[in-house]
Parts: C-alpha cells; structure tokens; sequence
C-alpha cells in the first residue's frame, strides 16, 4: 500500500482524495468485525480503500468496486493483479448507478466515495439491497469542517449537508458520525439483527 500511495500523490489529480492509512485500517476493521463477505465500494479511485478492505473480508468474500476515471481505474488495477487480492476484487469503470443496476445480490458494507452530488441518489440505491445485518459507510461527511459554514455555497459543500440531512432525518436507518478523517458516516437499516 505504501508504494500505492507514493504513486496516487505522484501522478494522480487530486491526491488528497487517497485514503490513507488510519482510514484505510478503519475500513478494514469495519469489513472484518462485520463478517462481510461481499463489499460494494462507490469510488475506487487508485484502489487504496479497495485493497484495504479486501485484508478484512471473510474467506470466499468479494468487493465490487465503481470508477468513472479510466486512469485511475488502471491504477487501481495494476494494485489489485499484484495484491494477494486479485481474484476477490473487480473493478467496474463506468457510472455507478449503471453498475449498481447490473450487479447481481445484496450487499454486507457498502462504502460510498465517489461524486458528492449523486451520494443520495448512491444512498437510496443501496439501501434496499443491504443484507439482513449490512451497512453503509460514507466518506467526507465532515468536508473539512465546511459542512458547519452556513455561506459555504460550493456544490460538494452543500451536497454534503443535503446527504447529511437526508440521513439523519431518514426515519429507516439509524447512523452515526465519526471524525474519522473527513467524517465518515455509520449507516445502518433499522431492524437489521
């Protein structure tokens, strides 16, 4: 992951999009102490969170991964054939509604970390296809503390508030927020056992 790293701030745009390490070992925690066997991630990105995720998964489990960015899903990919990982991760290139609509089965965690303005669309697409006891995880639900500035117009800005917003007044799920790095948020049907 290290030399992954080195090359997603090297090479690609926009490398303060990398996971990282605290966040990329909270993933795989997360994966892990769930007992997922199959992943949904919505913004692969260089494939960080991918791989970190896939150290966590049970025996035989699987993560589907979504990225728009051909360049970076080649990143992605050249990581993935040279991790342990490679046949448990597959990496969809194309819009991610589209490959949600195409992927078969439901899902153990789904983490979502693609275009900020579509996260609710992402959050309603998923949801339904969540198993008896999954959840979903969002990224950047803090925005670098931007979420609190009531004159922060920017449109990641105020996507942002409106997926928070939409979830904590989403009556079917329970949800926590955590200052995990930009805020991740915890998000779970209610009912699940």
């Amino acid at each position: 992951l290290a030399e992954l790293a080195k090359e997603t701030r090297e090479t690609l745009e926009s490398p303060q999009m990398l996971t990282g390490t605290v966040e990329g070992r909270f993933l795989e925690l997360l994966v892990y102490a769930s007992g997922a066997s199959r992943v949904l991630e919505l913004g692969t990105y260089s494939g960080y969170s991918a791989l970190s995720m896939a150290a966590g998964l049970r025996p035989g489990g699987r993560i589907d991964t979504c990225e728009l960015d051909q360049t970076r899903a080649a990143v992605a990919g050249r990581y993935v054939e040279q991790s342990p990982y490679a046949d448990r991760i597959q990496i969809h290139i194309g819009p991610a509604l589209e490959t949600i609509g195409r992927l078969d089965g439901d899902f153990d965690f789904v983490f979502i970390d693609a275009d900020k303005p579509n996260y609710v669309n992402y959050y309603e697409a998923v949801l339904p296809r969540l198993t008896a006891r999954g959840f979903i995880a969002a990224d950047n639900t803090l925005w670098s503390g931007r979420v609190l500035d009531e004159g922060d117009d920017d449109e990641g800005t105020g996507a942002i508030k409106a997926f928070n917003e939409h979830v904590k007044s989403d009556s079917r799920v329970t949800s926590v927020m955590l200052s995990v790095r930009d805020g991740v948020t915890l998000i779970r049907p209610k009912g699940g056992s």
